[in-house]
């Protein structure tokens, strides 16, 4: 049986950046403490996910890499599990990067669906099973073919989590519900299935999910959490009155290309910069009002427009 890294939510954090465009780890640091602590009577996140794309890895420098790794998983010092993203559409170098979150310490690593190349079925076991050669940490799969511009199916995802031991887990951001309600009825006992849609978790939780890698989470730890931990405790009457609270939220967070929605949110809040990376640019002024209009009610620094 597999065991999986965690059951729950964790937020797909993202990258703080200053003004010349180096990682801020003063904001980092205050950012991890909010998905702790929480918001209000609702507790924290139960994992968090490093450098996936709301993290903006593809701009992220190798040596920045390492450094954010360790800062990450020193500061968390244990609290909850740290995943890492280290999948890339070039295998070897998603090895190095595994190898080097392995040695930092993560708990597990998310392992993206290689992008451009477009494998094939026995190329994308390959490219996981080349991984997890190279470390026995837990590996997460990651289907979001909106950004890879490949679809890892059932077929492929169940294969890898039968024929790879250290495969615990995918994050299905496919927006299939169809085929995540077939991996979900054929996969392997352990084998941990996350949402990666926000506003898909209520039903994926109905039809047996484990949790949530969100992109709301970064600015409503708490209340995302609690949506999570009551669908996970069968408490789906709870679960729904926290789904349609956050809806607007879910859905402005995706007004832009993620993560400049979230990170204008965050900024006014106080706890970063209003910077991302290009090819990235700062949410447009067109969708600031909406975007900030959706998360007011649930931030706890008031935003303003």
């Amino acid at each position: 049986m597999k065991q999986p890294v965690f059951r729950g939510t964790a937020p797909a954090l993202i990258t703080p950046f200053t003004a010349d465009d180096r990682i801020d780890e003063a904001a980092l640091r205050r950012v991890i403490d909010v998905q702790l602590a929480g918001e209000g009577d609702f507790d924290g996140v139960e994992a968090l996910v490093v450098l996936g794309t709301t993290g903006e890895n593809p701009t992220i420098m190798p040596d920045e890499r390492r450094r954010l790794v360790e800062f990450v998983i020193e500061h968390v010092a244990g609290r909850v599990s740290v995943v890492v993203g280290t999948g890339t559409n070039n295998t070897a170098q998603s090895v190095t990067f595994s190898k080097e979150a392995a040695d930092a310490g993560a708990d597990g690593l998310l392992v993206v669906g290689p992008y451009y190349n477009k494998p094939t079925p026995d190329g994308v076991l390959g490219h996981v099973a080349a991984i997890a050669d190279a470390t026995d940490c837990p590996i997460i799969l990651y289907n979001v073919p909106g950004r890879t511009g490949s679809n890892l199916t059932t077929e492929t995802q169940l294969r890898v989590a039968e024929e790879i031991p250290s495969a615990v887990g995918t994050k299905e951001a496919s927006g299939n519900l169809n085929q995540i309600a077939d991996i979900l009825a054929h996969r392997p006992e352990g084998f941990a299935v996350y949402s990666g849609d926000d506003d898909l978790t209520l039903p994926m939780l109905a039809l047996g999910a484990d949790g949530l890698v969100s992109v709301c989470a970064n600015a409503i730890p708490g209340a995302t959490s609690e949506l999570v931990r009551r669908g996970l405790a069968g408490d789906f009457d709870g679960a729904r009155a926290l789904h349609f609270r956050l809806l607007d939220a879910m859905r402005a967070s995706f007004a832009e290309a993620n993560p400049g929605p979230v990170k204008a949110v965050m900024a006014e809040m106080g706890l970063i910069e209003n910077r991302v990376r290009l090819p990235l640019a700062p949410l447009s002024d067109a969708n600031r009002v909406r975007v900030l209009d959706a998360y007011r009610p649930h931030v706890s620094t008031a935003v303003s427009a």
